[in-house]
């Protein structure tokens, strides 16, 4: 038996990339796939329609949402897509997300805006209304996409590293509201070939990190492989796969436990404050 029959998978951003490579995946393992995206083509078609009719013509189940989903009618209107087609929501896909790189001091108000509006706001506009249904129905799974920026830093992303590192606080929280309704919530790191970084890439690169690589853990996050876990980060690229969390060092007593307590006292206890571990980078996951 494949691993997703009777599921249905609602994917943001499935129109090409990762979240194409989800859907073709999720739908060869028997899933039922809306794919949103209201990117087009050189010809202007909607490429999340070009990928459901190939998804259809192979034998699978899917439909087109070309909606904006960063408003809350666009997220309830995912939602109703699913319902309408397949009568479920079983998984939810938080994937759509968009680059506007310009360093603080070049960076206007109207790219910060765009980016938190498509990255984070309309994770909020997607989940809740799936959430409710999801509560209401037994549970599912949702998968929300961060990155490396938000979490170690990128040079000239202040707004896509903000938006990614909200992600993975709106992903603890959820974990936690969703546990007692067995809705199980996860956090993708993801590293892989897109549009953006091709150019840069050699053929060896590419074929390392194809976005086929990611879509296989995104597959045992949602399918019942992984159980009843949640609460969990991982990143995924073709080079590697790993936990992320927030580790603490041993540090040292506050100055509510230690009277007197001065700024000379921290600066000579700092081997307890800091680890002293290199630091991760940007560059540690390019590995």
């Amino acid at each position: 038996m494949a691993l997703l029959d009777g599921k249905v998978a609602l994917i943001t951003g499935a129109g090409r990339g990762i979240g194409e490579a989800y859907a073709r995946l999720f739908a060869a393992e028997g899933a039922a796939v809306v794919i949103n995206d209201v990117g087009r083509d050189e010809a202007g078609h909607h490429t999340a329609a070009a990928v459901a009719e190939a998804i259809r013509a192979t034998g699978g189940r899917a439909v087109a949402h070309t909606e904006d989903i960063s408003t809350v009618a666009g997220g309830k209107s995912l939602l109703d897509a699913a319902l309408g087609a397949f009568g479920r929501a079983d998984i939810l896909v938080n994937n759509a997300g968009i680059l506007r790189d310009k360093s603080l001091l070049k960076l206007e108000e109207a790219d910060w805006d765009l980016v938190m509006q498509v990255n984070l706001k309309s994770m909020y506009c997607c989940t809740r209304p799936v959430f409710a249904w999801m509560k209401d129905n037994g549970g599912g799974v949702i998968v929300n996409t961060s990155s490396t920026s938000g979490l170690v830093g990128n040079f000239g992303q202040t707004n896509y590293g903000a938006s990614k590192a909200g992600v993975m606080g709106f992903s603890n929280v959820l974990a936690l509201e969703g546990a007692k309704a067995g809705i199980r919530v996860w956090t993708m790191v993801p590293t892989a070939l897109s549009a953006l970084t091709a150019p840069l890439m050699s053929e060896a690169m590419k074929q390392e990190l194809a976005a086929e690589h990611v879509a296989h853990a995104a597959l045992y996050m949602v399918s019942s492989l992984s159980g009843q876990r949640t609460g969990h980060a991982l990143f995924v690229s073709g080079h590697s796969i790993r936990e992320l969390k927030l580790v603490a060092a041993e540090g040292i007593p506050g100055a509510g436990y230690r009277p007197g307590l001065t700024a000379h006292d921290i600066a000579a206890a700092e081997d307890r404050i800091f680890r002293p571990e290199k630091a991760l980078t940007i560059m540690d996951f390019a590995k």
